[in-house]
């Protein structure tokens, strides 16, 4: 195993309401433990004005927060839908590339919610073919492996967690037990 030292912390968090309340937990957490966080919020931008220079100096600085951290610690939790964020899940494809160990965890409202065909089915309504295919809303076939997540983010993450919760984008008790596990990975 290899030592960890930094993490990234990627997810919808920036994007929460209580934003700042979460990422100083989230900091905390990390400390309390000795790891660093690596955070997009910690960003400072040239660009001020959203613009497709903006975006790339966004995408150019997360990057290499990507690089710079040892693991990261991935929050799946739904976000505008079924799925994960489309940027987080970008950013779990691109520490993989890189070879680093990614931990993710996803909240969810009801223990049906912790199986993404379910999700799915409530957003968008499923239907089993005549081969016992199940297929979305669309006639999209919907691989039903019972996991929280797509196949490809699962079986990526060393660990991921799956907490019920009411409080879907607050409860840490998920990103607690991913600190856990880089802990042990990292021993």
């Amino acid at each position: 195993m290899r030592r960890i030292a930094s993490l990234y912390l990627g997810g919808p968090d920036n994007a929460l309401s209580d934003s700042s309340a979460v990422l100083a937990q989230k900091r905390a957490l990390c400390a309390n433990r000795g790891f660093v966080p690596v955070l997009a919020s910690d960003s400072v931008l040239v660009e001020t004005d959203p613009s497709e220079a903006m975006a790339r100096e966004i995408y150019a600085d997360r990057v290499q927060r990507l690089r710079l951290a040892d693991a990261a610690i991935l929050n799946l939790t739904p976000w505008r839908g079924p799925n994960c964020n489309v940027g987080t899940a970008f950013e779990a494809g691109f520490m993989a590339a890189l070879g680093k160990p990614v931990f993710a965890y996803l909240n969810v409202q009801s223990e049906d919610e912790a199986e993404l065909r379910v999700r799915i089915e409530n957003e968008m309504g499923l239907e089993l073919d005549r081969s016992g295919i199940w297929r979305d809303g669309f006639g999209g076939e919907i691989e039903d492996f019972g996991l929280p997540e797509d196949l490809m983010l699962w079986a990526e993450a060393r660990r991921l967690f799956v907490v019920v919760t009411d409080d879907v984008y607050g409860e840490l008790t998920g990103f607690e037990m991913c600190l856990d596990a880089v802990k042990l990975y990292s021993d």
